[in-house]
């Protein structure tokens, strides 16, 4: 290794070791969220039906506790996403040999989305379908 090249190195250690402002780290944890979302297809999906769940609890009048659990649901959903993207990243600026051992990561991070989704929807379907039958009369509050 050359003087140069160690003196690159060290100089990057340095600068990763600055402390940012406060400011700072606001500025890029919201960079993060554009660059997750941006050019995944799959935040369309998951911003539909927060869509619909957010219509369908105004429609139902859903008292606090059951916003704080599908907001939390789909905060779940929306960060296991973004995990997801955040893999789907790195695995782009790998090379060919070394995608061929860590692809599994992928599929692991897929499955993750798909047990939060899973799991926000039955949460969500409960919450929604015991607010529709107390509205209907089905059950007592």
């Amino acid at each position: 290794m050359t003087l140069t090249a160690d003196n690159s190195q060290a100089e990057d250690r340095a600068r990763a070791r600055v402390r940012l402002s406060w400011r700072e780290k606001f500025r890029v944890a919201f960079r993060g969220l554009k660059l997750g979302m941006r050019g995944h297809s799959s935040f369309a999906v998951h911003f539909f039906f927060m869509a619909v769940v957010i219509a369908a609890a105004i429609v139902l009048q859903c008292e606090l506790w059951r916003w704080c659990v599908l907001l939390g649901c789909i905060a779940f959903v929306l960060t296991a996403e973004l995990f997801n993207s955040a893999i789907e990243t790195l695995f782009q600026g790998l090379d060919e040999p070394t995608k061929t051992k860590t692809w599994p990561a992928l599929d692991v991070a897929a499955g993750g989305v798909l047990f939060a989704s899973l799991s926000a929807a039955l949460i969500g379907g409960l919450v929604l379908l015991s607010r529709l039958a107390t509205l209907l009369r089905l059950v007592e509050p």
